[in-house]
């Protein structure tokens, strides 16, 4: 092992996880008096949509609720401000999280509530979407209470392909060829932002499922196959291939994910991959007809065509002195009517499907859902350290300070040590 593999898998102690564990016997139940406090990551228009429904909680329950809100954080940063938080005897009495490994070191440390209860009580088990719950399902134990199942592929500007003669892609090689049409046409393709490197994973996942197919890229994200494959390397490949020909934002490791992901509406990209979310928050804001858009599934030439996803929801304290109230708090949040009103067209209440008046390329993946599984996003695969290092790998692809092979030994290095761990 070189001395550059072995610092990139020296981060792998999880002392931020080490951390919470310690501490999670040692910190008191929260004073309630001021009633409940939720930590998220809303933007400033989506909190002020929560902050009128916490509200209209108060005004029924009694129960006074405040609002903390860390946008623009991403599964980047947002879990570590959790975790200073917590450690600082601070801890929310509900937070908003991501499934998978990004929410699981705060149930392994103590410090949440097993929702069992609950999901009795108000009945989340009808009424909550299955793969939401298994999204926070923690050692076979309701942990979280899902708020979104979200799919993610392309979103584009319908416009800017039609002028540049690119069809929606069927296969992988067409989506090259429209990449290169779109080119052509004097427009960025795909914008990515590589900042806090989430965003421009999405492509390099996308790449990964393309070239390894479900079963491998499946087994390489739980350690099951090793990294030093070569449908990994040609994945690497094809990531330095969309940088080195033009077909991704220029400077793209120094771009924001917000800045990125709204290119395509702006016009100055012409798709990214995201979520349906990007509809509400970009789109129908730009006052635009909603005709000049368009979504689809990403081709990956395998007979099950996969798309990535995640879910989020929301966690109960331990130490909270209110875990009823803070309970009743979500099951208030997860009625249909509170999620229309917050204009959810992702949500995990099955009774709240996305409106196809108000929202129709959102309601397009409800359809096609239902022919294309969903496979984990990396960062909700990996823990957020070996998603850390993962980054670094993929922006040092994309620098020219590593060539794909080595790149694939640096994940396998990386991944075989995360496991080695657990």
């Amino acid at each position: 092992m070189t001395a550059r593999r072995s610092v990139l898998a020296g981060g792998l102690a999880l002392p931020g996880a080490l951390s919470l564990a310690a501490c999670a016997s040692g910190v008191g139940t929260t004073d309630t008096a001021d009633g409940l406090t939720v930590l998220t990551y809303d933007d400033v228009d989506s909190a002020e949509l929560l902050r009128e429904q916490l509200a209209g909680f108060t005004a029924d329950s009694g129960t006074a609720t405040t609002l903390d809100t860390v946008p623009g954080s991403g599964a980047a940063q947002f879990p570590d401000k959790l975790r200073t938080r917590i450690l600082g005897g601070n801890a929310p009495d509900v937070w908003r999280i991501w499934g998978g490994q990004i929410g699981q070191p705060f149930v392994d440390a103590g410090l949440t509530v097993d929702l069992a209860p609950y999901y009795e009580q108000y009945g989340w088990e009808e009424a909550l979407a299955p793969a939401g719950i298994e999204g926070m399902t923690f050692h076979g134990e309701r942990h979280g209470a899902p708020l979104n199942v979200a799919s993610l592929g392309a979103w584009c500007n319908a416009a800017l392909f039609e002028q540049a003669g690119a069809a929606v892609p069927t296969t992988y090689g067409e989506l090259e060829a429209a990449n290169e049409a779109i080119l052509a046409s004097g427009v960025t393709p795909a914008g990515f932002g590589g900042k806090y490197g989430w965003h421009i994973m999405r492509l390099f996942e996308y790449l990964l499922e393309t070239t390894a197919g479900p079963e491998l890229h499946d087994a390489l994200l739980v350690g099951e196959e090793s990294w030093e494959n070569q449908a990994v390397v040609e994945a690497f490949e094809l990531f330095r291939t969309w940088n080195d020909r033009g077909w991704i934002t220029p400077g793209a490791l120094g771009v924001a994910p917000a800045d990125a992901e709204q290119s395509f509406v702006q016009g100055t990209t012409a798709y990214t991959i995201s979520g349906p979310w990007i509809e509400g928050q970009y789109i129908l804001p730009s006052g635009k007809p909603v005709t000049d858009f368009d979504t689809f599934l990403l081709p990956t030439d395998h007979d099950v065509v996969r798309h990535s996803g995640f879910v989020e929801g929301f966690m109960i304290s331990a130490t909270s002195g209110a875990p009823d109230e803070a309970a009743a708090l979500l099951a208030h949040l997860l009625t249909p009517a509170v999620q229309k009103a917050l204009g959810n067209s992702q949500s995990a209440v099955l009774a709240s499907p996305p409106d196809p008046e108000q929202f129709p390329l959102s309601a397009a993946w409800t359809s096609i859902r239902e022919t294309s599984p969903i496979y984990t996003i990396q960062d909700q695969a990996f823990p957020k350290a070996v998603a850390d290092s993962y980054f670094a790998v993929q922006s040092s692809v994309l620098q020219g300070k590593d060539d794909p092979r080595t790149a694939a030994a640096d994940m396998q290095t990386i991944v075989s040590e995360w496991r080695n761990q657990a």
